[in-house]
């Protein structure tokens, strides 16, 4: 079926052109290693920028959020075969970072508002779990207050993947700096751009050490990190490098974001309740409101099919794409990354989960980057809405 002409939502917000010069002048020098320079590389320079813009003590730049992640789990040097506790809602990439830490992860159901199910957490929350790693999936924030008050009242550290969460709120508190450490992305599709990269942010000195160490900071580059010397050295040599650095050329692209991310996290807002309020509208499609203590910063749509069959639901995603916005229905996309039962490399396979089954089987997945105009947006939800009606009115013209 040959699809509408409609908006870009896969191209990203251009540079800023700040960050030209100093592109530059890294070409110029070839200064592209983050260790090359005696101090304040741009690598350096982004993690005390990041770490100021967050409010948290300390920042490490990595190669990925995946990495962040995978340096949490081992700073927080945990027990060969230790239990995690995550979504069984997030990217193929955490569960993944947990088996590559030599941990074992353990699924949580995932309820119909894309929120971690507190019942099922708080019966997985046993002595067997070491670490709790809750990914706040496509920005969508679980219960924090509870999580926390549970995790703590066990001792349990609590790892935020805040991939897709850079500028959300929760109770006034930063998504990434409520847990023990925080991990965001650079990658192409979230709020800043970098192509790849990543970082960690903790107010723990020993944690982002260790987490300093293996990265790849080997011999002495350590000293160029702003963290208490005493901290580090006594880490070095005695800790494996998996060298999961930034280099200088990723920093440069990102450092001049950062002055971005209040503007886009506004618009990103925006233009989120605004297609949410146009959807739900229809008694076909349902999104999900925010809990009462998140704020949100959004750059994609997430919704529920209501009441339709697999037949409903194909012919709903071919109407959209033939009005020209592409839908991907989580459970129903072949080998989904984000489905769980694809994740086949976790020992033992996968649990049945059936609320989070039913969940993914009828959720929608929409980039809504926060550039897109308001006529950009009623073309979206304009698709979207009439491929509803579509799907539903052939079925009932068969007499089903």
């Amino acid at each position: 079926m040959t699809q509408a002409l409609a908006p870009n939502v896969y191209d990203a917000e251009p540079i800023p052109e700040a960050a030209r010069a100093e592109i530059d002048r890294l070409l110029q020098s070839g200064d592209l290693f983050r260790y090359t320079a005696p101090q304040d590389a741009p690598v350096t320079l982004l993690e005390r920028e990041f770490a100021e813009m967050m409010g948290s003590t300390y920042a490490l730049a990595v190669s990925s959020c995946s990495a962040a992640l995978f340096l949490s789990l081992k700073a927080l040097d945990l027990p060969r075969g230790a239990k995690v506790l995550i979504p069984a809602f997030t990217f193929a990439a955490v569960p993944s970072a947990v088996i590559h830490a030599d941990c074992q992860p353990v699924l949580v159901e995932v309820g119909a508002n894309y929120r971690v199910d507190m019942a099922d957490f708080e019966a997985k929350l046993t002595d067997e779990i070491g670490a709790v790693l809750i990914s706040h999936m496509r920005g969508h924030t679980s219960d924090m207050d509870a999580i926390m008050a549970l995790a703590d009242a066990r001792g349990i550290p609590v790892i935020e993947d805040a991939a897709h969460s850079l500028g959300t709120v929760w109770s006034g508190r930063k998504i990434g700096t409520i847990g023990k450490i925080g991990c965001f992305s650079f990658q192409s599709y979230k709020l800043v751009n970098a192509g790849e990269g990543g970082i960690m942010i903790s107010d723990d000195a020993d944690l982002i050490a260790r987490a300093i160490i293996m990265s790849g900071a080997y011999e002495h580059n350590w000293k160029k990190h702003d963290v208490l010397a005493e901290a580090v050295a006594r880490w070095q040599n005695r800790l494996p490098l998996y060298n999961l650095r930034l280099q200088n050329l990723s920093a440069a692209i990102i450092r001049p974001q950062l002055a971005e991310v209040p503007r886009r996290v506004a618009d990103g807002r925006a233009n989120h309740d605004y297609v949410a309020e146009r959807l739900n509208v229809s008694p076909w499609l349902d999104v999900p409101p925010p809990l009462a203590l998140e704020l949100r910063a959004p750059d994609s749509i997430q919704f529920n099919l209501v009441g339709m069959s697999d037949a409903q639901v194909a012919g709903f995603v071919e109407a959209a794409y033939a009005g020209g916005v592409k839908v991907q229905v989580f459970g129903m996309s072949t080998d989904n990354a984000r489905a769980f039962w694809n994740w086949q490399f976790i020992e033992g396979g996968v649990p049945e989960l059936p609320e989070t089954r039913a969940m993914l089987m009828r959720a929608c997945d929409v980039r809504l980057p926060a550039r897109l105009t308001r006529a950009e947006l009623d073309f979206i939800a304009d698709a979207l809405v009439a491929a509803a009606d579509r799907a539903m009115e052939a079925e009932l013209a068969y007499g089903t």
